[in-house]
Parts: structure tokens; sequence; C-alpha cells
């Protein structure tokens, strides 16, 4: 046989087997091509539910009317729903309501476990606002405040020996609004949204990403993160307040600052606890924390960052609160992840 009929041949082969190739693939089902799953990650909101609705519809989590429209997205918000504007109950009731309706459409909804929703369990109202309380308030609000002052009247008129009885009252109406306790009855361990709150994860894993709401601190990171969510959820069950609750624990998930910035309250903790110089530089504390979870990437919110979606540790740490309340000011934004891919994303704010 000479050359060329060798070389036709050979080129007959390797059509034969380009058609036989081609065939297997156009038989292989669509469903087996394994789709990038979609996560939408939604950082501080602080009780402005025109901000979320504006990120929410453009992120295409919700339709006009409010209800689920994202398909097989995995949304998750980072905590720090309540507190600075008047409408964090609307935001809890839209996502609620958006976590029983994803599943029916293969997606899935994640709201974690902001330290400011723990302030609320914990009965800490530095940051709560008028028309939070307004928004628990109905018809009988004033007869259930006038029975918790008269419960309390005793001890308050005792502990202000020189004021007139009605100055005492007057003061402590002032101080607590209507709604005030509907708001704390709500929000206590055994309330309908201390109860949710509780159950809302400290941090979880997602396609090798970690979120947290403040950050994961090398220390922290010695614990699987079933033992974090568990601390975390038994402190809250318990309503712990003390000095050494992982609720205000600076190092803690819910408090951490030191992945982004110097922390001194986290320096202070580790100076009392371990009186030697800090041996990890912020990128090798992401690296250990990142390697201890087997994650490529975190993505955090809690710090506020008006300039916008700021990556940090070689692209590897997504800081994503960029103030979308109008408390803050910064721009509206949400994360997209595709593929392991970190998208930032923004939008314009709706008209007040």
């Amino acid at each position: 046989m000479g050359a060329t009929s060798k070389r036709s041949a050979l080129e007959r082969l390797i059509r034969i087997a380009l058609f036989a190739l081609a065939a297997l693939l156009t038989s292989v089902p669509a469903c087996a091509a394994k789709e990038s799953q979609r996560i939408v990650a939604v950082g501080d909101l602080h009780g402005d539910y025109a901000a979320w609705l504006d990120i929410a519809r453009a992120a295409g989590i919700i339709d006009a009317a409010g209800h689920w429209s994202g398909g097989k997205t995995t949304l998750v918000q980072l905590g720090d729903i309540t507190d600075r504007e008047p409408d964090s109950l609307k935001i809890i009731r839209s996502l609620q309501q958006l976590s029983g309706e994803a599943p029916a459409a293969g997606g899935k909804v994640v709201v974690l476990l902001g330290n400011h929703e723990a302030m609320n369990l914990l009965g800490d109202h530095r940051y709560t606002t008028p028309g939070e309380y307004a928004a628990f308030a109905d018809d009988r609000s004033p007869a259930r405040r006038e029975q918790m002052y008269m419960a309390l009247r005793q001890k308050l008129e005792a502990a202000n020996p020189k004021a007139r009885p009605s100055e005492v009252r007057d003061a402590w109406m002032q101080q607590h609004p209507l709604g005030w306790v509907e708001l704390n009855q709500a929000w206590a361990p055994s309330g309908e949204l201390g109860r949710w709150a509780t159950g809302n994860p400290a941090v979880v894993k997602i396609d090798g990403t970690l979120f947290v709401h403040g950050g994961l601190s090398a220390e922290y990171a010695k614990l699987s993160l079933d033992e974090i969510n568990r601390r975390v959820a038994s402190a809250m069950a318990k309503g712990d307040d003390g000095p050494s609750t992982i609720l205000y624990d600076p190092l803690g998930p819910l408090w951490y600052r030191g992945l982004v910035m110097r922390d001194p309250a986290a320096e202070q903790v580790r100076v009392k606890e371990v009186p030697q110089p800090r041996p990890l530089t912020t990128d090798g504390e992401l690296d250990a924390v990142l390697s201890a979870y087997g994650a490529q990437r975190m993505v955090i919110g809690h710090t506020p960052d008006l300039k916008g979606i700021e990556f940090l540790g070689s692209g590897r740490l997504a800081r994503i609160d960029t103030g979308n309340s109008r408390a803050y000011g910064g721009p509206l934004s949400w994360l997209e992840i595709i593929g392991g891919k970190m998208i930032p994303h923004t939008v314009a704010r709706s008209a007040p």
C-alpha cells in the first residue's frame, strides 16, 4: 500500500472516530450536564423594606407581587435585618414567605443570624426605631402597656424616691412606646420571632463558599460549623447575655471584624486569653479559616463599606455590606455567585 493510500485510510478512521464521538455527545441527555448553581447573597438591610424590594427584584428573586421568581437560585441573606429603619418586620415576613415558596421551584432561602437579631432577642434596643415598635402595636397595646407599668410601678417609684409618681409614670411611658410590649414578647426566646431567629444558622457553607454575618476568626475555626451553630442556637434559646456569651463575643461569628479591618475589641480578647502577639496576618487568618472548612471563599456582611462590594484576600473574601439601608445611604447591592465566580451587582434606589 502506497503512502497516499495509507493517509486516506488514516483520515477515514479519524472521521469515523469523530462521527462516533459527536453521536455519543449528542445522545447524552441534557440533564446529565451539571448546571452551575446560582447563589444570590444580600447583605445587611436594617429595616429598609424599599431597599430589599429593589434588590430582590433586580436580582430576579421576586416578581412584581413579591412572590418567589428565582427558580433554582439559592438566596442567602446575611442577617442584620432589624434596627435603624422602621420596616424590619416587613422584610422578615417577606423572607419567611419566600422561604416557603422557593422549594416548589427548586430554590432555597437561607437567612443567617446577625448581631442585631441577637440584640433584639436579648432586649438590647439601642438601635430599635419608633417605627419598629409601631409595627407591633394594635388596639390592645395601650392596655398591655398600662398593665406592664402597673406590674412594675412599685419598683419604679422606689428607684426614684424624689420624683412624683406621675413623673415616674410619664418618663416610663415615654421610654416604652406603644408596641414595645408586643415587640419584646415576639422577640423573646420563646416568642415567634425569637424562635425564628434561633433557628437561623450563624454560618453556612454552600458550594465551596462560607457565608457568615461578621466573620470567622482563627479561634472559632477550630470548631466545626455544626458546633458553632449549636453554640449560637443554645445561647439564643437561653437568652444568654452573660459576659462570655458567644452572642457578644468580639471573636465570634456575629461580631468579628478582623478579616477586613483592625478590630480593637477582638485584639483585647486575644491579649487576655493568649498574652502574646497575634501569629497570623489577615491573609494568613483567611487562609487558615478557609483551609479548616475546605472552602474556596467567604462572604461576610456586618462592616459597612459605602464604596460598594469589595473583594479582599486575593479575591477570596467578599465584603457585601454596602450600607443598603437609608440609615447609611450606601449603594444598593447584591452578590451573585455562579460556578464559583463572584459577580457584584448594584441597582438604583427607588424614590422614597
